[in-house]
Formats: structure tokens, C-alpha cells, sequence
């Protein structure tokens, strides 16, 4: 064991784990990126965390939260010599609230399984990201994880009723409430979610839950290659009732990737959109389903669609999108933007023509119902031009109305074009609440923040310190070193 392992154990932390091949296995995600990290953590409770992080501010060592590591922007790569907090045997059973339909789950808890759990009540949890089979609640809540019901339901900050927390100070907090109501100042439970575990070490959520529709059944719909995307989805999304909770895309190259491995559930040669419709009965189910047919014919889109009873096992095949466009592009950059849903074709157009300027094949899957799509461009993600294919996608969005981040995050691949959506004065505050929360810069260094311009010789240095935290007085300190690398055979991305 190291000497900096033997320090963390005398120091009370949790599990210590420094093994050559688990320190490899931590410093990936499902980004391209790698790190080094020294050592990792595995807590047993908020008391370790709390030594953690007073250990980790006495030497000055970053530490980094990981759930599962199928994040995609680098949110969970580790800069070199830092401490990896896994997250993942952190997964006690749920404690079910049915009354008050409400859960207090542990951060490893993985998705499927909360949704598991949940079925015998009654109730489920709608954010289903394509990577809940093994993503964690703690994974979905730093990055404000989303999926294809996000089209109905929102994203994990909307089913967020209260977290509790260590923060870079080691002070523990709880914040947000039971209620589904709360009119008590600025939401300090938002702020978190969606913070990439640069303000603080999630240990305990409590999320809001839903009734569970008595059926749930989805239709693949193979599109004509005149069909005009947003005009489809624009047709499904004004359905009555709010009977439909998911419209997705998977374009042809993706379509025909994903028949391999879909058994006849999703047919190849032609793009498909998949649609999810929530019923009561098999009657309305029926109807439902037939009256979806006949709008979408009128539309233009000829032929019966596919049902597929069971859409859960539909969305997870979904998820697969990913993993089966490895074989067909190779290493490739895996992007999420949105737009307003009627900019979706002008958006589609877009990438196709960012493609083709740099010469790529490009794929496109995502959840068209919400404007969100992902974009894989078959390009080394390490290589230069990976950079400009990047910045002229995120540019392209933002000019369309959209976002450059949907549901992945930031990470550390996307921060440097923060400020495409954030204005100075709002980077300015998102820096300081980092200082109050992180005082010493020790979470997540280098994830979500771009870098702090440098003050000029001379200029007052206001609280300074870099993107990640500084005590005042502190001179800035460059971001810590995150290689690009080559991915290690076997690993997969995993998350849509």
C-alpha cells in the first residue's frame, strides 16, 4: 500500500483502494479522457466523507464522486493525484414513502433497480436515462440526468425533493423539504443537482414519485426519407391527454446498428421515431395506438407501425444505441444539444453539414420529442479537429436557440464553452457560490468551470483562486492534468 493509501486509512475514511488495475479502472469514464488518480474511497457512511474531505483540505488533494462511470463528458475523470469517492456500494434498500409517493435512496442506488423496487407499490421514478441499468442516482443527480420520458416528466431535477450533502467545507447540509411546495428562498436543492459534484458529495436523496401507468406499450415507426422530423414529432407531441410519454429517433445508420442486436424490434434501412403511450385498459391501449397510426399516415409516414408491449424493455434496447454504433464508427466524438423542438430539422441539417465540411459519417439518435439530440461524428475524440467539429456543433445550437449541454453535462470536455450559454456576470456567481461551497478547490477540480481569466500584474485579485476554488490571496493554479487517451479495450460507453 502506498504511503498516501496508508495515510487515508489512518485517517478513517472509508475502504482504501490503491490496486494498480482499480486505480486504471477509476481514472475512465465514458468519455475518451483519462486520469490518474492515487487512491480510492469507498465510505460507509457521511461521517467518512466528512474525515474525507478534512483530510483532503489539509493536503490539498482533489477528490472526485463516482457512481457508475458511464458519465460522457469527463465529469467523473479524475485529475492526476486525485482520490476517487466510489459511490457504487453505496446502495442500501430504498425507504418507501407510499402515502406521500417519495423515496429516500441511497446515491448508489442504480435506476433500474429504484424502478424495480418501486413496481409493487404501484409507483415508479420517471427520469430513465439510456444508461439505467447501471447508472447511479448520485451520477443522475450531479449531472441532471434525463431519458425518453423526459419528454412528459423533465429531468432528475424535477423529481428531486430533498438532498442531503457533505460540502467541500466538510459541513454537512440538508436542503430542500417533504412537500411538494416550497416557498422558502432560492432553491438550494436545485443548485446541486446538475453540479458535477463541484459543490458537494451527495449522500442521501430524497425523490418525488409518480403512478405508474397500468400500460405501457411503444410504436417503431420506420420513416420515409422525406419526412421532415419535427413536423412528425411536433404531430405526437400535441396528442391529447398527455397519453404519450416518450418520442425518440434513431436515424438509419443508428436503426441499422441497433437491428443487429434488436431481433426484429427495430427495423433497418430507414430511420424510425418510437413513441411510448401511457393507457388505463387494453381497449384504450387499442384505440390509442391505431388513432397514432392513422395521424401519422396523414402525415405522410405509410405502413403499421411495430408495437412493442413492453416499452421498458424497449428503452433499454434503446440505450444500447451507443454500444451498437461501435462496430460501425469506431471512436467517434458522442455529443448532446437541443434546440427548441420546431428548430429540430434546422438542427438535423445543421450536423449534416458539419459532417460533411470535415469530411465525417456521422449517426444521430436522441429524444426528438424534447428537441434533444446526439450527434456521434466518427472522429478521433483526442485528435485536433475533434475540437472545431465540437465547437461549430455547440455554436450551431446555441444559434438555433438550444443548449450545448441537454442531459450529460458539462464535464470537462464542454466547460471551455460555458460561456456560450453564461454570461460573464453569470459565471462570476457560479464561482463564488464554488468558493463558498469549495473554499480549497479540492471537488471535482477542472469539471463544469472554465478557467478564471487571469488578472492583469498589478490588478486586485478579488477573491481569486481558480475555476475550482482558492482561498483569497491564493495565486490561481492552472486546472490538474487530465490526459486524452486512448480508450482500454473492453470499455464501453454506456450512457445515451
Amino acid at each position: 500500500m502506498t504511503p498516501l493509501a496508508e495515510a487515508l486509512r489512518a485517517a478513517g475514511v472509508g475502504e482504501v483502494v490503491d490496486e494498480r488495475t482499480a486505480r486504471e479502472r477509476y481514472g475512465r469514464d465514458g468519455s475518451h479522457l483519462l486520469g490518474r488518480p492515487a487512491a480510492a474511497v469507498r465510505p460507509r457512511g457521511p461521517d467518512d466523507l466528512v474525515r474525507l474531505v478534512g483530510w483532503a483540505r489539509a493536503h490539498r488533494v482533489p477528490i472526485v464522486a463516482r457512481g457508475a462511470g458511464s458519465s460522457l463528458d469527463g465529469e467523473s475523470v479524475p485529475p492526476d493525484g486525485a482520490v476517487v469517492v466510489d459511490f457504487s456500494g453505496w446502495a442500501g434498500p430504498p425507504e418507501i414513502d407510499v402515502r406521500n409517493r417519495s423515496a429516500w435512496v441511497d446515491p448508489g442506488v442504480v435506476n433500474r433497480e429504484l424502478d424495480r423496487a418501486l413496481r409493487p407499490h404501484g409507483l415508479f421514478y420517471p427520469p430513465n436515462p439510456g444508461s439505467w441499468t447501471v447508472s447511479t442516482l448520485g451520477g443522475n443527480v450531479a449531472t441532471n440526468a434525463a431519458g425518453p420520458r423526459s419528454f412528459k416528466y423533465g429531468s432528475t431535477r424535477d423529481w428531486v425533493l430533498e438532498l442531503e450533502a457533505v460540502l467541500g467545507t466538510g459541513e454537512r447540509i440538508r436542503v430542500g423539504g417533504a412537500t411538494r411546495k416550497r416557498s422558502v428562498g432560492p432553491d438550494l436543492r436545485a443548485l446541486l443537482v446538475g453540479s458535477e459534484g463541484t459543490l458537494g458529495l451527495v449522500t442521501r436523496i430524497r425523490v418525488r414519485l409518480a403512478l405508474r401507468p397500468r400500460r405501457r406499450a411503444a410504436l417503431v415507426v420506420p420513416l420515409p426519407p422525406e419526412a421532415r422530423l419535427g413536423a412528425v414529432a411536433e404531430a405526437i407531441a400535441r396528442w391529447p391527454g398527455e397519453r404519450v410519454s416518450a418520442i425518440e429517433y434513431l436515424d438509419r445508420i443508428s436503426a441499422d446498428a441497433l437491428a443487429a442486436e434488436a431481433r426484429g424490434r427495430v427495423p433497418s434501412g430507414s430511420a424510425v421515431v418510437l413513441v411510448e403511450l401511457e393507457s388505463a385498459t387494453e381497449e384504450e391501449e387499442t384505440a390509442l395506438l391505431a388513432s397514432v397510426a392513422d395521424r401519422l399516415r396523414a402525415l405522410g409516414v405509410p405502413g403499421d407501425p411495430l408495437v412493442e408491449p413492453d416499452a421498458d424493455e424497449l428503452w433499454t434496447l434503446r440505450g444500447r444505441s451507443g454500444p451498437a454504433l461501435d462496430g460501425r464508427l469506431g471512436e467517434r466524438i458522442r455529443e448532446d444539444v437541443a434546440v427548441p423542438i420546431d428548430r429540430i430539422d434546422a438542427l438535423r441539417e445543421s450536423i449534416d453539414a458539419i459532417a460533411r465540411r470535415h469530411g465525417l459519417e456521422v449517426a444521430v439518435f436522441g429524444h426528438v420529442g424534447d428537441g434533444n439530440l446526439h450527434p456521434n461524428f466518427a472522429i478521433d475524440p483526442a485528435g485536433p479537429a475533434a475540437a472545431s467539429v465540437r465547437a461549430e456543433l455547440l455554436a450551431s445550437a446555441r444559434a438555433l436557440g438550444g443548449t450545448i449541454s441537454a442531459e450529460h453535462g458539462v464535464g470537462r470536455l464542454k466547460r471551455d464553452h460555458l460561456p456560450l450559454e453564461l454570461d460573464a456576470p453569470s459565471l462570476a456567481l457560479l464561482r463564488g457560490l464554488k468558493r463558498l461551497c469549495d473554499p480549497d478547490g479540492i471537488l471535482n477540480p477542472g469539471a463544469l468551470l472554465p478557467d478564471e481569466p487571469t488578472a492583469a500584474p498589478g490588478a486586485d485579485s478579488g477573491a481569486g483562486g481558480s475555476p475550482s476554488g482558492g482561498r483569497g490571496g491564493r495565486s490561481r493554479r492552472a486546472s490538474p492534468t487530465v490526459r486524452r487517451g486512448p480508450r482500454a479495450a473492453g470499455h464501453r460507453r454506456r450512457r445515451s
